[in-house]
């Protein structure tokens, strides 16, 4: 007697599909760290900033667009979102080298206005 099989067994693909799904979350969520793409200057007299508090960061890309915590803005909102901070805040600049230098200038500009001295300009290792 020859026995047919009137079903298809889905679990194997099922524990197969859960397995790509959470490699893809886990890769998707360390690919997101990383979020805006800035190409930054080298300097060969870096070091790192040594901090407990997770400092601000302030991004311009090569298309000299402003983001502010991750999330895009307009030069003119910066000084609003500004007053919203201690003047103690840790900010951390990450300027693309392809940006514009006057964009940089009118946000160093913005920060002085409100008073910020603890600010640092990342760039990378290297000459």
């Amino acid at each position: 007697m020859d026995k047919r099989f009137n079903q298809i067994n889905m679990i194997p693909f099922i524990d197969i599909m859960l397995v790509l799904l959470a490699i893809v979350l886990t890769t998707a969520s360390f690919v997101s760290q990383g979020m805006i793409e800035v190409n930054l200057p080298s300097a060969e007299n870096t070091s790192e900033v040594q901090t407990d508090v997770k400092p601000l960061e302030i991004a311009i890309n090569e298309r000299n667009e402003l983001f502010f915590k991750g999330e895009k803005i307009e030069f003119n909102a910066l000084e609003e979102m500004l007053k919203s901070l201690s003047v103690e805040q840790m900010i951390v600049l990450r300027i693309d080298k392809a940006s514009l230098f006057e964009h940089f200038i009118v946000l160093l500009d913005k920060l002085k206005a409100g008073n910020f001295k603890n600010v640092s300009i990342q760039a990378k290792q290297g000459s």
